[in-house]
C-alpha cells in the first residue's frame, strides 16, 4: 500500500456535489476480490466523508509504508501505563507538610495541565487524522489521543488522593475563570481549525513540546527536594509520553513540508516562529502569575525556553534560544529522570514507583489456610 494520494490529503480538491450524488449509486451485489486498481482507489474510513461511494479498506499493519509509524506504535505500546498503578497515597504525608500556598498552587498547576491534555485528547490529535500521510499514522493518533486522556485522568487521581472536594472545585473554577490559561489553550485550539494540515501539526507539536512545561516545573521542583516523590514519578511517565507525541507530530510535519513549494516553506517557518513567540509570551505571563510567591521564576523561564528549543528541533528548525538562556538548574534536569538522563529521552522504563502485577502459578496447597 502506498501513501495516501494527494486527493485524499487535500479534500478541498474534491467536488462536494459530485460526492453527495455518489450516495445514490449502489455498490451492487457482486462478490469479488479487489484487483490492484480497486485497491489503489480504496480509501481509509477517515477519508470517507470526502469520498462517498468509494470503497473503504482496513488498516494493514503487515504493509508498512513508513517504518517510523511502526517504531512509534511499538514505543507507545511498550510505554503504556495507568495512574492507578502509581501509589500516590504514599505522598499524603508529604502533601500535608506543604504550605497552603504550595498546595493551592499545585492543584491549580495540575488543573491547567488537565485542560491542555483534555484539548489535545479531544481535538489536537484527532484533527490530524484526516490529513495523515499513511493509514498507520491515523491509528497512531488515536493511540496518542487515548494516552492524552490517561494524562488528564492522572491529574484527577492526584486530586482524589490528596485534595478535598472544596479544593478540587476551587481549582476547576479557577481554570475556567483565568484569562491567561484560557488564552493559552484557545490560541492552540484556533490553529487546530486551520485549513492547512501542517499548521495543525505545528500547533500540536508546540502543545506537547512547549506549552505544558511551565506546569511540569513545580512537581519536578518538589521532587528535587525529596517531596511528592510518587507524584513526580507519574509526571515523569507523562513527560516520557509527551516526548514521543511532540517528536511524532514534528516528524510528520517535516515529511509533509518536503512536498511543499519554497514559498510555502518560508510562510510555514514564519508561522511557526510567530506562534512560538505568542505561546512563549503566554507561558512567561502564566508562570509569573501562577508561581507568585515563589522564588524560582527565572529558572522556570529558562525551562520554558529550553523546551521551546525542543519544539523547534522536533519541527526541524534550529534552536532559537542560546545556551545561557536555557540554563536550567541541574537539580531540575536530574529530577526529570532518576537515572540522571538529561536529554529528554523518556522512551524506556515505567518509573521507579510504578507497580505491575505478576502472575504466579498456584497449586492446591496454596489454598490450604
Amino acid at each position: 500500500m502506498t501513501e495516501l494520494s494527494p486527493t485524499e490529503l487535500d479534500p478541498t480538491a474534491l467536488d462536494p456535489t459530485a460526492l453527495r450524488s455518489s450516495l445514490d449509486k449502489p455498490f451492487g451485489t457482486n462478490r469479488v476480490i479487489a484487483d490492484d486498481a480497486m485497491m489503489a482507489a480504496s480509501i481509509t474510513p477517515a477519508q470517507y466523508r470526502y469520498h462517498h461511494g468509494s470503497r473503504v479498506r482496513p488498516v494493514n499493519w503487515n504493509n508498512i509504508v513508513d517504518d517510523k509509524d511502526l517504531d512509534v506504535w511499538n514505543r507507545l505500546i511498550a510505554n503504556f501505563w495507568l495512574p492507578e498503578k502509581v501509589p500516590l497515597s504514599n505522598d499524603i504525608p508529604s502533601w500535608r507538610s506543604l504550605t497552603d500556598l504550595e498546595r493551592k498552587t499545585t492543584t491549580r498547576v495540575f488543573t491547567g495541565l488537565t485542560l491542555l491534555d483534555t484539548s489535545q485528547a479531544t481535538i489536537g490529535e484527532l484533527c490530524q487524522i484526516e490529513h495523515a500521510r499513511t493509514e498507520h499514522e491515523q491509528a497512531i493518533y488515536t493511540n496518542i489521543a487515548f494516552m492524552q486522556s490517561i494524562h488528564a485522568r492522572s491529574y484527577s487521581s492526584i486530586f482524589s488522593t490528596l485534595c478535598s472536594s472544596e479544593e478540587i472545585d476551587e481549582a476547576y473554577r479557577w481554570a475556567v475563570g483565568n484569562d491567561v490559561l484560557q488564552q493559552r489553550v484557545t490560541t492552540v485550539l484556533c490553529e487546530y481549525e486551520s485549513e492547512d494540515p501542517l499548521k495543525r501539526k505545528i500547533a500540536a507539536t508546540m502543545l506537547s513540546s512547549l506549552l505544558l512545561y511551565a506546569g511540569f516545573y513545580l512537581p519536578l521542583y518538589f521532587a528535587s527536594r525529596g517531596k511528592m516523590m510518587n507524584t513526580a514519578d507519574m509526571i515523569r511517565l507523562i513527560l516520557r509520553d509527551k516526548a514521543i507525541h511532540g517528536y511524532y507530530s514534528g516528524y510528520k510535519f517535516q515529511r509533509g513540508l518536503e512536498l511543499r513549494s519554497e514559498n510555502d516553506k518560508k510562510n510555514l517557518e514564519k508561522f511557526t516562529m510567530n506562534l512560538l513567540d505568542t505561546l512563549y509570551d503566554l507561558e512567561v505571563e502564566y508562570s509569573g502569575q501562577i508561581y507568585e510567591g515563589f522564588d524560582f521564576h527565572d529558572d522556570v523561564f529558562d525551562f520554558v525556553r529550553y523546551n521551546a528549543n525542543k519544539a523547534l528541533m522536533n519541527l526541524g528548525y534550529p534552536a532559537k534560544y542560546s545556551e545561557e538562556e536555557t540554563h536550567v538548574s541541574p537539580e531540575i534536569l536530574a529530577a526529570l529522570s532518576p537515572a540522571a538522563d538529561e536529554n529528554h529521552d523518556f522512551f524506556s522504563g515505567s518509573g521507579s514507583s510504578y507497580i505491575m502485577g505478576k502472575s504466579v502459578e498456584t497449586d492446591d496447597d496454596d489454598w490450604d489456610f
